[in-house]
């Protein structure tokens, strides 16, 4: 009698262990999606986090000192580089427009630079980051910018989006290429819908002409070398104005060559079919000026 008492009791015990390893698998089955599911919300969290580090411990540590997010030119000249080279690879034209409506370069009219780009956008139209980078400025400007955005890039450009109508982005907010920012405008001093588009370096205006192709919608080359006494950059405009003739040529020029090579102004003017003294003058040059492989010249 014990016996099968004994006999009862041991089945009774392997059946609920058997029971209970087969409940177990099942919640562990069941546990496995759930797992994936939270390792994956985990990963893309830390890939995240991970790439907020990375952007911005790059943001142009060599060329900027400082993050002010009240004013968009708080640099002074001395803070220039003599020289950057600037990656202009995973770019994004901040408008489809191929419509410029004023060039960058010296108003007689108003006796000063203007330093950027007006694109024709309608109000309501989708501007986007040029260049993957951090926000650092979001403000009003009545009697210039209007609504306006400044993004600061990891490859040392800071761009500068005005007259925008309403603004998508908020201070120190991380953004990719492409990504909306803004919406086009006729805020501040501006005389009709437009996109003011600047390209700065360390404060210094460069001609955004000399890395952007508008009417191509691409960029003049992967990389654009930033000289500080470059006839392209917006001081050594306004500092050079005695040389009135040099000037007007220089701001006539619409279009831009890349110098391959070996070359020099002469083969440069045959090829383009222009003088070789007037290509040169353009680009405040002499004939014999040696002319570095990548550089972009006026014509």
């Amino acid at each position: 009698m014990n016996m099968k008492l004994l006999r009862r009791a041991a089945l009774t015990i392997v059946l609920a262990s058997v029971g209970a390893s087969a409940y177990c698998q099942d919640l562990i089955a069941r546990q496995a999606p759930v797992d994936r599911r939270l390792r994956a919300v985990d990963s893309v969290a830390i890939q995240r986090a991970v790439d907020r580090d990375i952007m911005n411990s790059e943001l142009s540590s060599d060329v900027y000192n400082s993050w002010v997010t009240n004013r968009a030119h708080p640099y002074s000249s001395s803070e220039v580089p003599e020289s950057y080279r600037i990656d202009l690879r995973g770019f994004c034209m901040p408008t489809p427009s191929r419509n410029i409506t004023s060039r960058f370069g010296y108003r007689p009219t108003f006796k000063r630079v203007h330093k950027g780009l007006d694109i024709k956008v309608y109000t309501g139209d989708t501007i986007v980051s040029a260049f993957d980078g951090k926000v650092r400025v979001v403000r009003y400007d009545a009697g210039g910018y209007g609504n306006y955005v400044v993004i600061r890039h990891n490859n040392g450009l800071e761009t500068i989006y005005g007259h925008l109508s309403k603004q998508l982005v908020k201070g120190d907010q991380m953004v990719k290429a492409g990504e909306p920012i803004g919406l086009g405008g006729n805020t501040g001093r501006s005389f009709g819908s437009h996109l003011h588009f600047e390209t700065r370096l360390a404060g210094e205006a460069i001609n955004p002409e000399l890395l952007f192709n508008f009417p191509a919608q691409d960029v003049t080359g992967d990389f654009y070398t930033f000289h500080k006494n470059d006839s392209g950059n917006a001081s050594v405009i306004l500092a050079s104005r005695k040389a009135s003739s040099e000037d007007k040529i220089a701001m006539t020029a619409t279009h831009f060559y890349k110098v391959e090579r070996g070359e020099t102004f002469t083969s440069i003017a045959e090829k383009l079919g222009v003088n070789a003294e007037t290509l040169a003058k353009t680009n405040r040059m002499s004939t014999s000026t040696r002319l570095r492989t990548g550089q972009i010249l006026r014509y």
